[in-house]
């Protein structure tokens, strides 16, 4: 069966803001499953602040079915994504996904968050059933490559987040922060991130607005700051200096006719927004108004560019693993056909066999002559074939199942470890319950977002 691996996207480098909130998946959780149908037999989606992309295994036409389907689903004509969109296929679709989980593709490059980005989108579609062998094996090996990259490199050593950006920028716009007031809409892991910078930076007092009190409470708390509802918002704006916006909604959350009443009761004092929301959460005709200063996630690559200089080098170290990892990749995937894994199988029990039989002939002792020898040699390669004899056939007739010759090839080559994986002594020892696919895929290590 063909493995035709797609990656169709929109980032931070190829379309700017306004078109990757057109097709943001953000709000839509269920999107993957819309895309398994015709050409597509497997997807996971991933959408970011930088970043909306799809992963598609199917075979035939399978970036055009996911345009199609992925413009139903915002709404918007096929064309404009098309226009705006990447196309990676096989490999290069592979070494893609490998680059975005190193944070090599970041807008910071080196920054934690993408991967933790990564491993929700990937519990996303196990829960929706759209991952099967292909995107299971690539999502493991993506994780497992993200893991060496931050273990051999420096990559991530001076790396900062999008919300340190922000409050660089905002430090660039006042000078001193200190005596300043901020407020964060949104109470997720951004918000998070920026209190703790701008507490860093001097502010005087932050608070905290959420559609949902209890998260405002609990981060307010935190920094000892002011929670309240999003509905209270307007009432706080007039004595807020620094506005730091991350929500999660699909429409504006900040409207220019209520900021320009805002600015009357502040009688004109300078306010500084910045919207790091894909989609944006703040009206662009917010900038057209007098002393006030709006910024969005594009324009914070002045502040990313000069953090990216330090760390050339270390990307170009990270590049070449995930290239080597890329290759190991293919060599798995050139497998997922029967008679290599028939005939891997087989060696393994030769091998397996040929060993052993040395080991006991070294432990008798004793001179044994060459017909001897080769009778036992016999004996045991004819031991192993009989091992291996019916789960070889037992794999020739799942061939016969659709999509099911891929889960019992790759099941195989896991069991007997055909493809020398290094795997960790207590590899198992907390696993989680459930199906073979889900477990040993790094998804309890403790990340937050691009």
């Amino acid at each position: 069966m063909k493995h035709d691996i797609h990656l169709i996207g929109l980032n931070h480098k190829t379309a700017d803001v306004s078109i990757r909130e057109r097709f943001a998946l953000s709000d839509k959780p269920e999107a993957a499953r819309r895309f398994i149908c015709g050409p597509v037999r497997e997807c996971m989606t991933l959408s970011t602040c930088n970043r909306v992309e799809v992963l598609a295994v199917g075979a035939g036409d399978v970036a055009g079915h996911v345009v199609k389907v992925w413009s139903e689903i915002c709404g918007q004509p096929p064309q404009a994504l098309a226009e705006a969109a990447y196309v990676h296929r096989e490999l290069q679709a592979v070494r893609h996904v490998f680059t975005v989980a190193s944070s090599l593709d970041s807008m910071v490059v080196g920054e934690p968050q993408i991967l933790g980005q990564l491993k929700d989108a990937y519990r996303a579609c196990l829960e929706l059933g759209t991952a099967k062998v292909i995107v299971n094996r690539l999502l493991h090996k993506a994780f497992f490559v993200a893991k060496r990259v931050r273990t051999e490199t420096e990559i991530a050593s001076s790396a900062v987040s999008i919300s340190y950006a922000a409050v660089e920028l905002a430090k660039k716009i006042f000078g001193d922060l200190a005596g300043k007031r901020a407020m964060l809409v949104g109470a997720g892991e951004m918000a998070e991130l920026a209190a703790q910078n701008l507490l860093a930076a001097g502010i005087a007092h932050i608070t905290v607005a959420n559609r949902t009190l209890s998260r405002a409470q609990e981060l307010a708390a935190r920094f000892k700051g002011t929670p309240i509802a999003i509905e209270e918002m307007y009432e706080h704006l007039p004595e807020t200096d620094i506005v730091i916006s991350s929500t999660g909604s699909p429409t504006v959350v900040i409207r220019a006719r209520d900021v320009k009443d805002v600015l009357k009761l502040r009688r004109n004092r300078p306010m500084f927004f910045i919207d790091i929301a894909v989609p944006r959460d703040i009206d662009p005709d917010v900038n057209l108004l007098d002393n006030v200063y709006l910024y969005d996630i594009d324009d914070l690559k002045e502040v990313v560019e000069e953090n990216l200089a330090q760390r050339r080098g270390e990307a170009e170290r990270a590049r070449t693993i995930v290239d080597a990892e890329t290759v190991s990749f293919a060599n798995w995937l050139s497998s997922l056909s029967l008679h290599p894994t028939i005939r891997d199988l087989m060696a393994h029990g030769e091998n397996l066999a040929r060993r052993e039989l040395a080991k006991t002939l070294r432990r008798i002792g004793q001179d044994i002559d060459d017909k001897t020898r080769a009778s036992l040699e016999t004996l045991v390669l004819s031991i192993a074939q009989k091992l291996y004899h019916e789960p070889v056939c037992f794999l020739k007739r799942r061939t016969q199942e659709e999509g099911g010759a891929e889960r019992f090839i790759d099941l195989s080559r896991r069991m007997f470890n055909l493809d020398r994986d290094d795997v960790p002594a207590d590899a198992h020892a907390d696993r989680k319950k459930g199906t073979d696919e889900t477990c040993d895929c790094g998804l309890d290590e403790p990340d937050s977002e691009e």
